[in-house]
């Protein structure tokens, strides 16, 4: 650490620290950081745990399905909800506890949502029936969209712009880790023991998670001083802050339109590689393994490549070239099992990459002591279209009567189609310093 951050802080420090937090460049301690990294792995490896346990839990029910189906007697239909109910109750009380986020530091905020969720998915394991199960994702789905908004919060406030890219690959990581290691984890012990197992597993890692994040993580609140210098307390006045500003609805907008697009396609891509591609059942795994693999790697290449580079020119070209694997997937026949690899982890790759400069630009586009209501309303409008995007695919896809899925190549147009808009509606968005200078 630089000498000049050990010194003693004035008054006119202060201040400097406080516009600093206002650009997204304090670090714990309250000390401004010199060109070198100070403290920031530590908090990024905590906030992608998080993201971890978040998604592991989302991404598990799906396969325990035909358990559910023999345990609780219930219909592709009761499954459906069980799986849409996640991220429906993400949007909605998102969207409620959006009004007063900013109120409280960042911190103590992440630290109560993962302790619900942790019991949340203790619940989940600890379920006897359908409606005790229903009940428990709907409290977990709560409490883990919540969870996610305030970490990409979080990494606004804490990690300057010139490393915010990597920052966000680094966190997104998360996922194909999931897919990776937890994944078929999760399904051993399922197999080998039962299927409240890996539940249990994800609420003792989130208690581990609280107090590693009490530990570990400094204090997040620079946004309360330019609240309190500010009527948002008020909450009609918060309302009109984030939504009555052209530039936010860009960015409401962009998001919806790329979670929309991406969940067309992406819950029945296991399906539709089995009923009309070839891939066998057993052969799935390598489906989640390869993708999220190379994922691992792409995520953080993007995120370098996106400080490095323009944001808006990164995405660009991420959703440029994420229509390739879109309609291959969709339009994809019986192929040999390396071609079908190839089309989903060229699909995880691009499809999920396409984020990363996307959230590591929407962050720049708010003013700190907005940013924790605006991100989570982002993060509602984000579930919500998920949720859309899956029961829209569902509704237009048909099974025939030799088991195939029909019009999955319309939802494809589709999904791609809405990713051209997005495309188009990237270089409407602007920066503060773009719309302070």
């Amino acid at each position: 650490m630089s000498e000049s951050s050990k010194t003693p802080l004035t008054t006119d420090t202060s201040a400097t620290i406080i516009e600093a937090g206002a650009g997204s460049e304090i670090v714990d301690c309250g000390a401004i950081p010199d060109s070198d990294t100070i403290h920031e792995w530590p908090v990024l490896l905590v906030l992608a745990a998080v993201q971890f346990v978040h998604i592991l839990d989302f991404m598990m029910i799906m396969p325990l399905g035909p358990e559910f189906f023999r345990l609780f007697d219930i219909t592709p239909q009761q499954f459906g909800l069980l799986v849409t109910v996640y991220t429906f109750s993400a949007a909605v009380c998102s969207f409620l506890v959006a009004f007063v986020v900013d109120r409280f530091d960042r911190k103590h905020v992440l630290i109560g949502f993962c302790a619900g969720f942790s019991l949340a998915t203790l619940l989940c394991a600890l379920s006897v029936n359908y409606q005790m199960l229903l009940f428990s994702r709907a409290i977990a789905g709560m409490f883990g969209g919540l969870m996610s908004a305030t970490v990409f919060s979080i990494i606004a406030d804490l990690i300057p712009k010139s490393r915010r890219g990597k920052a966000t690959g680094t966190v997104m990581s998360a996922f194909p880790f999931a897919a990776v290691a937890g994944m078929p984890i999760g399904l051993f012990l399922a197999n080998l023991i039962a299927w409240r197992v890996p539940f249990i597993i994800l609420a003792l890692m989130g208690l581990i998670i609280v107090l590693a994040a009490n530990r570990l993580l400094p204090s997040v609140k620079p946004h309360l001083h330019a609240l309190h210098q500010t009527d948002s307390l008020d909450l009609s006045n918060q309302f009109k802050n984030i939504f009555l500003n052209k530039n936010h609805i860009f960015a409401f907008l962009l998001i919806a339109m790329l979670m929309f697009s991406g969940y067309l396609v992406i819950p029945f891509i296991s399906v539709y590689m089995v009923t009309n591609a070839g891939m066998q059942e057993h052969e799935l795994p390598y489906l989640y393994f390869f993708g999220g693999l190379f994922s691992f790697f792409t995520a953080n290449l993007f995120g370098r490549f996106t400080d490095r580079y323009s944001k808006k020119l990164m995405f660009g070209i991420l959703a440029v070239l994420s229509l390739v694997p879109i309609l291959w997937i969709t339009h994809i026949s019986e192929a040999p099992l390396f071609l079908l690899l190839t089309a989903t982890t060229l699909f995880m790759i691009l499809v999920t990459g396409r984020i990363i400069p996307l959230m590591a630009l929407i962050t720049t586009c708010v003013r700190p002591h907005l940013r924790g209501s605006f991100m989570t309303f982002h993060m509602s409008i984000q579930q919500f279209s998920a949720g859309m995007g899956s029961l829209l695919a569902g509704s237009m896809m048909i099974m025939t009567a030799h088991g195939k899925i029909m019009n999955f190549d319309t939802v494809g147009m589709i999904a791609a189609v809405i990713t051209m808009v997005g495309i188009l509606l990237v270089t409407q968005l602007k920066t503060i310093e773009e719309l302070d200078g």
